[in-house]
């Protein structure tokens, strides 16, 4: 990365932006989106589903219409108590079943439970919401996708009458503030809902099983916010995404063509010196920290407060001191497999 913070890899035929700068570059630039301009949902999902989600997400998408959806998530989320969040976090992980419940289930209910789906659906919602996450990774197979146009299929019929009739939870807030905002319509709702409860499939899950391994080397610590947030820098859970030239542009001096892809190394870029001094060493509480984890600008991740917020609620309740074997298969993705005692 010193050497190196921008530049093309003849091997796989991407652009590279390791540095801090060279990253916070690209994903300012307009000319740099988020999915191909030929594909802008995966071929296999398209016409399913699945599909139907995916080309509504704000994460996959740009334009207009998606900053201004955005502005309405966002305000949406802010409503949300941070406190309420960790103390739900802290009651379901006392209930959960196993690591991987704990990593997987609990965050997933918890957001379901913070959307207002009451019941027995968060349960359902946290099952399906595993099986629609199987689509999203390119090395996806046919198999996977079939499943997640299935599972999208059922998250939207559990999501359409919360959103019609409005809830007391984030959803009801969602369509109160897509009115007043004067958005054209609500349709882009329930597939960002789905969204929402993705994201504990893949940033969540890897930043409580990064969190709970900091904890067995470091030790619990009297200000757990502060402790997270470092994890989120030093053991990023996304650690890669990828942003597509759809314009001739220039990058930290560099002619990046039309048509090209850029590999964004987010966690090299937590650890560059020149966005934070001695990055390599674990220190919570650092003053003014660069992270890249969650993006930034139009595309920073909506919900990395919400998975701040059950990452310490989990941490907080749980006891025991997991050690892991190896890591989760993830193009992008930070997520430890937990192993010993639980409980």
């Amino acid at each position: 990365m010193a050497n190196r913070p921008f530049g093309h890899d003849t091997d796989s035929g991407l652009w590279v932006a390791a540095g801090a700068a060279a990253v916070s570059e690209v994903l300012a630039d307009p000319a740099c989106r988020v999915r191909p301009r030929s594909e802008p949902v995966p071929s296999g999902i398209l016409g399913t589903p699945a599909g139907d989600v995916f080309g509504e997400l704000v994460r996959m998408t740009d334009g207009a219409p998606q900053v201004r959806l955005k502005q309405v998530l966002l305000a949406a989320l802010n409503t949300i108590s941070e406190k309420q969040v960790v103390a739900l976090a802290a009651e379901q992980a006392r209930k959960a079943a196993d690591w991987t419940d704990l990593q997987f289930g609990v965050p997933a209910r918890v957001v379901a439970t913070v959307l207002g789906l009451g019941g027995d659906i968060p349960a359902e919602a946290a099952r399906l919401i595993g099986e629609f996450v199987r689509c999203v990774p390119a090395s996806a197979t046919a198999e996977d996708q079939a499943a997640a146009a299935t599972a999208a299929a059922r998250l939207l019929d559990l999501l359409g009458p919360c959103l019609r009739a409005g809830s007391s939870g984030l959803i009801g807030e969602l369509v109160r503030l897509a009115a007043r905002n004067g958005l054209p319509t609500t349709a882009p709702l329930p597939a960002n809902v789905i969204g929402l409860l993705s994201q504990t499939y893949d940033a969540t899950a890897g930043l409580v099983g990064n969190t709970l391994l900091a904890l067995a080397r470091h030790g619990k610590p009297d200000d757990l916010a502060g402790f997270v947030d470092e994890v989120v820098r030093h053991d990023a859970p996304i650690q890669n995404t990828r942003r597509y030239v759809v314009t001739a542009t220039t990058v930290a001096g560099h002619e990046v063509p039309a048509g090209s892809t850029i590999l964004l190394l987010l966690a090299a870029a937590n650890r560059d010196p020149m966005a934070n001094p001695d990055p390599h060493a674990f220190l919570p509480g650092r003053a003014d920290p660069q992270v890249f984890t969650f993006g930034r600008g139009t595309h920073r991740c909506p919900g990395h407060v919400l998975a701040a917020a059950i990452t310490i609620g989990v941490a907080a309740a749980v006891t025991g001191a997991p050690s892991h074997e190896g890591y989760r298969p993830s193009p992008n993705a930070r997520i430890p497999v937990l192993k010993g005692q639980f409980g």
